[in-house]
């Protein structure tokens, strides 16, 4: 008779996750139709595959065998390899896994079009590189050419899109790449590919930190078959989420140690969320994160030394002559006056929620409903009595009161797939409360596949 109830309760519990997966298509339908309402009706919402900023276009590329031949086999062994390995073997198999599958899912478009070319468009970082002769003085007069001509005739100069739109680091990074020697889209294409796929592993960190290490395993070949991988590879956003998670993973690790070597993790995640505020405005958001590390485990030490860390970043920046709200000042007003002046708030506030589905995957639609259906999670990461672990419904809080956030804000009208991919990461560990989750692996890499093979991205 118990197994009878433990098995039906089993089968009502895959009923509703899919009743929830349901949910979620109807409101990409109903996001890509009234989309295509407003094309048709002339408004310009600069989406060509609502709610996706995409265009329909069949095809394979080199990546295709690849990308098909590791969906399987991560889907298949991945499980099975993360519940065996020993911990650091785990890590060291997931970080190049990770690698091969966005880089195969970048190839899909092949080398020039999906990895070479990404970043040197007209809009783009590598653009306006050559223009950078004194990294100095490039800081001191960052802000002065914020302003696009048509918000400022007076402007002689300005930064192009991406460039302006984000504080300096994120233009510094390419710019040190190519000082380096690594100029050019085919080594900038890689470095974001290599740093952003390592965000599953700094997740996985995060959470063996936080006493989860049970949710860090289940999770983990969902962190590397991620949809939103198809993002990764290559846009800067998939960069930003993987400073993001290391910045929270050393937190978490330096609120949970004791002695010199939590105490420098602690410093060192404050530099790297200090980081973040200079790679991304809307990154700022995603100080939920540490600091859900941070009450969880009560660490005022940590929370000391990730702010010293913080502040020295801060102060880094300032004394070097560019101040983070000139910046943000400036962007809102360059924001206003974009295409994103004729995007309707409304229809984005339901299109972002929708494009940002195609980067988390019907699997963390699943884990999610499952987080709270099963109420309260336990202090521990452990399964709890409702089998909800602790941490891991923390940060997904944390991650989804940031998205909730930006949409609000009316600051993020499209291209969220990409944007939000720093908050989509600590989603993942919502599936490790699933059962059969092979089947719920290849249903992510079936729509990773799905929309590389019948989209062209723009990233």
């Amino acid at each position: 008779m118990l197994i009878t109830e433990r098995r039906t309760g089993r089968v009502g519990g895959v009923v509703a996750d899919l009743a929830a997966v349901a949910a979620g298509v109807a409101l990409v339908l109903v996001a890509a139709l009234l989309g295509w309402r407003l094309l048709g009706a002339g408004v310009d919402i600069d989406l060509g595959w609502p709610p996706l900023l995409a265009r329909w276009l069949p095809h394979a590329g080199p990546g295709t065998p690849a990308a098909v031949l590791l969906a399987g086999l991560l889907a298949t062994h991945g499980p099975g390899l993360a519940a065996r390995l020993g911990w650091r073997p785990l890590l060291a198999l997931a970080y190049p896994a990770s690698v091969l599958w966005t880089l195969a899912l970048a190839l899909v478009d092949g080398w020039q079009r999906g990895v070479a070319d990404r970043l040197t468009t007209k809009d783009e970082y590598l653009h306006d590189v050559p223009l950078v002769h004194d990294i100095p003085l490039l800081l001191r007069t960052f802000a002065d050419h914020i302003l696009t001509a048509a918000v400022d005739p007076a402007q002689t100069w300005f930064w192009t899109t991406h460039i302006g739109a984000h504080p300096p680091l994120a233009f510094l990074l390419f710019v040190w790449l190519d000082r380096l020697g690594f100029g050019g889209g085919g080594p900038a294409g890689v470095f974001v590919i290599l740093v952003g796929a390592s965000a599953c592993v700094a997740v996985a960190v995060a959470l063996r930190a936080l006493g989860a290490e049970w949710v860090a395993r289940r999770a983990l070949p969902f962190g590397v078959l991620l949809p939103g991988a198809v993002w990764v590879g290559v846009s800067a956003d998939g960069l930003f989420a993987a400073v993001l998670a290391w910045s929270v993973a050393l937190v978490a690790v330096g609120a949970t140690g004791v002695g010199l070597r939590s105490a420098v993790a602690a410093v060192a995640g404050g530099v790297l969320f200090g980081c973040c505020l200079y790679l991304s405005y809307g990154l700022a958001l995603g100080i939920l994160l540490p600091l859900a590390v941070l009450v969880h485990t009560r660490a005022t030490r940590a929370a000391a030394l990730a702010g010293g860390g913080l502040g020295a970043v801060v102060l880094a920046f300032t004394a070097s002559g560019f101040w983070w709200f000139t910046g943000y000042a400036d962007v809102k007003v360059i924001y206003a006056a974009s295409i994103a002046a004729s995007r309707p708030y409304l229809y984005f506030g339901l299109a972002d929620i929708a494009a940002v589905l195609f980067a988390t995957g019907p699997a963390l639609v699943a884990g999610l409903r499952r987080a709270v259906w099963s109420g309260a999670p336990g202090p521990t990461g452990a399964p709890g009595p409702a089998g909800a672990p602790g941490p891991t419904v923390l940060l997904a809080g944390a991650a989804l009161a940031a998205i909730l956030l930006a949409d609000l804000s009316g600051m993020s009208k499209g291209e969220v797939e990409r944007i939000w991919l720093p908050f989509v990461v600590w989603l993942v560990p919502l599936a490790a409360l699933l059962d059969h989750r092979r089947a719920w692996l290849l249903g992510q890499a079936a729509l990773a596949l799905a929309v590389n093979h019948l989209l062209l991205t723009v990233w």
